[in-house]
C-alpha cells in the first residue's frame, strides 16, 4: 500500500480500532467478544442486556463468518482459473503448490497454520474467525476448482476475472463485518506493526512483496489480475463493509469508515 495520503480512513471493530496511521487499539474481551460499553476502554455503558436480540446478533455473525469465509476460498480460486494473475498471497501458494505436489487449497492452510505460530512471539491473540479461516479457505478454494473448469479465451476470462474480484470484496465486507478476530496473515502485520513501529502500510507492502516476489520466482501466477485485485480490492472492501455492518448492543455499527478515505488499512481474511 502507498505510504501517507491526506485521508484517514478508521475501522471501528468489537476487536478495537484500526486508523491509517495506526494500529489495533481498544481490545475488548476474548477472541473479539467484547461487551457492551467495553469498546476501545471508551467508558461507555450499553444498553440493557436483550438476550433474544443478541442471540439473533450472534447467528448473524456466524453465518457472515462462514459464508464470507467461503466465499473467500471460492474467489480466490476463480481467480486461479480465469488465469490473469493472483492476490499476492495466492501468487506464493500457487508457486509452493507447484513445487509440492500439493494442492493450492491445502498449501493455503498450511501457511496460514505456519503464520499463526508467529503470532505467538509477537503476543497476538487469535479468535475464533482466525482459526476458522486457516481451515475454510482453503477448503473452499480446493471444492471450487474441482468443480469449475478453466475458461479458454479473454472473453471468458476478463469476466471470470471481474467475477472473482467483486466475490473476494463481498466475502471480505462479510467476514469482517462479523467481529471474530482478523486472518492469520493480517494478524501478523498487526503484530508486526506493534512490535516494530512501523506504519500499517508499510508493513503490508513489506510482507505482501516478498510474498509475490518469492511465489513469482517459484512460478506462481503474475499478470494483470494480480494488479487488478490491488487497484480494486480497497475501495470494495470499503463498500461492502458498510453494507454488511452489524449494529452493536451500544448503537454504532460493527464497522465503520469514519472519514470517507480509501480503505488502504482494512484487515483483509487472508
Amino acid at each position: 500500500m502507498p505510504q501517507g495520503g491526506t485521508s484517514q480512513a478508521t475501522f471501528t471493530t468489537g476487536e478495537g480500532t484500526l486508523s491509517g496511521s495506526g494500529g489495533w487499539s481498544g481490545w475488548s474481551g476474548s477472541h473479539g467478544e467484547g461487551g457492551p460499553g467495553e469498546r476501545g476502554g471508551s467508558g461507555r455503558r450499553g444498553r440493557p442486556h436483550e438476550p433474544g436480540r443478541s442471540s439473533r446478533r450472534l447467528t448473524r455473525r456466524l453465518v457472515q463468518l462462514y459464508a464470507g469465509l467461503v466465499l473467500y476460498g471460492a474467489s480466490a480460486a476463480l481467480q486461479v482459473r480465469a488465469g490473469l494473475g493472483l492476490d499476492p498471497w495466492d501468487v506464493f501458494h500457487q508457486g509452493v503448490s507447484e513445487h509440492s505436489g500439493l494442492s493450492i487449497g491445502v498449501v493455503s492452510i498450511i501457511v496460514g497454520a505456519v503464520v499463526l505460530l508467529l503470532w505467538v512471539p509477537l503476543r497476538q491473540c487469535p479468535g475464533l474467525g482466525t482459526v476458522s479461516n486457516v481451515v475454510v479457505v482453503g477448503l473452499a478454494m480446493d471444492a471450487t476448482l474441482a468443480v469449475v473448469p478453466a475458461p479458454h479465451g479473454l472473453g471468458l476470462q476478463v469476466p471470470l476475472l471481474a467475477a472473482s474480484i467483486v466475490l473476494n470484496g463481498i466475502a471480505t465486507g462479510l467476514y469482517i463485518s462479523a467481529r471474530f478476530g482478523p486472518g492469520p496473515r493480517d494478524g501478523l502485520m498487526t503484530g508486526l506493526h506493534r512490535r516494530t513501529g512501523r506504519s500499517i502500510r508499510l508493513v503490508r507492502t513489506g510482507i505482501e512483496v516478498s510474498v509475490l516476489a518469492t511465489g513469482f520466482v517459484l512460478g506462481g501466477s503474475v499478470g494483470v489480475g494480480t494488479v487488478a485485485y490491488a487497484l480494486a480490492i480497497g475501495p470494495l472492501s470499503q463498500l461492502f463493509l458498510r453494507v454488511f455492518a452489524i449494529s452493536l448492543p451500544d448503537g454504532p455499527r460493527s464497522l465503520v469508515v469514519a472519514h470517507g478515505g480509501p480503505a488502504e488499512d482494512a484487515i483483509l481474511p487472508r
